[in-house]
């Protein structure tokens, strides 16, 4: 039993390295496969959702208005979720937020089962779902610090990652073969397999509920003695990220990208695809997958390659990521698909291999006691300025495509060189105080 136990500490704390050493770890496993399966049942609901309010209203309208409420308490409340995270552990709220996303999920999936359904019964889910959803994701950032070593931190970010990029080309195709083979011939149409799908999604949520459940983190607890109330403690996160130069500003960055590069992407691919592009939805449909393509290929690179040394961590972070930019500025002057879709491959790779080497950078850097704000501050950089963006976007894609893209792609690209110019920046070796 000592061996055991010794082994297992060694395996905690780091000594061990490797994927196979990391996947000994029971708690990171238990997390993985919870996690992963959690992930695929979210891909059903996503195609099974928009396909429902599609069969209840047959409007598009009504199809963004059902996104854009979950979004919206998504990004209200994410940095309260990242607030609670830190009070009473990334675990439990884990556990609270998965466990009240299956109870709503299983109950829309019931009422669409017995044909009582209507559309401001889909309103309400989707508001109370972003609201369930804000809370998962910080804890979800804030938890795999608490289970590996730091030497296998890199490692384990990379394949939870991966593991999500899988999902999303998986996901789609089965929950979209599920849906229409439950069409043909039933008495139900569409709606049997958008309830089935529905179910999926809720029974991996059960899955998930069930392996946080026998997750043991030791020295889980939440804070002891007065506490703080949430806008305190969100306003000290601003605080801790504001006074921390590299921090200010990468996390500026992030959301200048989001601004910058995200909507025009999102909104400008499929014109592009649609008109200019032979392939049409086909084109679209391989642009986005070598996307994908480029970003598995940039996390197994941050996972199997060591970190770069720490003097020029920030340059080579900085320079890789400076790539992006650069291959989304010329997207809007060709009209081929293998250029779009090469230069969409070496966006994606350089895009989230920065996200894993940053990422793990962060966890190790914040406190454990301040984490969950950190990584949900990180979120709302990432996400919160998408609205805007996609709005805008569409707007200005109209008038001139080729101009959009060249501008978001150009500004990015020299907003990032030209924070290479600090120094802290470029090392990234000074510790926040």
């Amino acid at each position: 039993m000592a061996v055991v136990e010794q082994e297992s500490t060694e395996l905690q704390h780091g000594r061990a390295t490797g994927l196979a050493a990391l996947l000994q770890i029971r708690d990171f496993r238990l997390l993985w496969l919870g996690e992963g399966i959690s992930l695929l049942g979210d891909q059903f609901q996503f195609i099974a959702l928009p396909w429902l309010v599609l069969q209840l209203t047959g409007d598009g309208l009504a199809i963004g208005t059902v996104l854009a409420l979950a979004g919206v308490p998504r990004a209200l409340f994410m940095l309260v979720g990242g607030a609670l995270t830190d009070r009473f552990s990334p675990r439990r709220v884990m556990l609270a937020s998965n466990a009240a996303r299956m109870v709503l999920v299983l109950g829309l999936a019931l009422l669409v089962l017995g044909n009582a359904i209507s559309l401001w019964m889909v309103y309400l889910f989707a508001l109370a779902f972003g609201l369930a959803d804000a809370f998962f994701y910080p804890a979800q950032s804030s938890i795999i610090p608490r289970i590996v070593g730091k030497e296998q931190l890199q490692l384990a970010n990379s394949v939870t990652q991966g593991t999500a990029q899988i999902s999303l080309f998986a996901g789609p195709m089965l929950a979209g073969t599920l849906i229409a083979l439950m069409s043909r011939g039933s008495t139900g149409g569409n709606l049997d397999g958008i309830a089935l799908a529905l179910i999926v999604n809720a029974m991996t949520f059960l899955v998930s509920v069930i392996t946080l459940g026998a997750i043991r983190i030791h020295g889980e607890q939440a804070r002891d003695g007065e506490q703080e109330s949430v806008l305190a403690t969100i306003i000290e996160g601003l605080r801790y990220v504001w006074k921390d130069t590299v921090l200010r500003t990468i996390f500026l960055l992030i959301a200048a990208a989001n601004f910058l590069i995200v909507g025009p992407i999102n909104v400008g691919i499929p014109l592009l695809a649609d008109t200019r592009l032979a392939g049409g939805a086909a084109a679209y449909g391989i642009i986005m997958s070598a996307f994908g393509a480029g970003s598995l290929l940039g996390i197994v690179v941050a996972g199997a390659l060591p970190r770069p040394p720490a003097r020029v961590l920030g340059t080579i972070l900085l320079l890789v990521w400076s790539s992006m930019g650069l291959a989304v500025a010329p997207l809007g002057l060709l009209s081929t698909t293998a250029a779009i879709a090469g230069l969409m491959l070496v966006a994606g790779a350089a895009n989230f291999y920065v996200v894993i080497i940053f990422t793990t950078w962060l966890q190790e850097r914040a406190p454990a006691t301040m984490l969950g704000r950190v990584m949900s501050l990180l979120m709302f950089a990432s996400n919160g300025l998408l609205p805007v963006s996609t709005a805008l976007s569409g707007a200005l894609l109209d008038l001139n495509i080729a101009g959009v893209f060249a501008v978001a792609g150009v500004t990015m690209t020299a907003l990032v060189l030209l924070s290479l110019l600090n120094p802290t920046v470029r090392s990234m070796e000074a510790q926040a105080q």
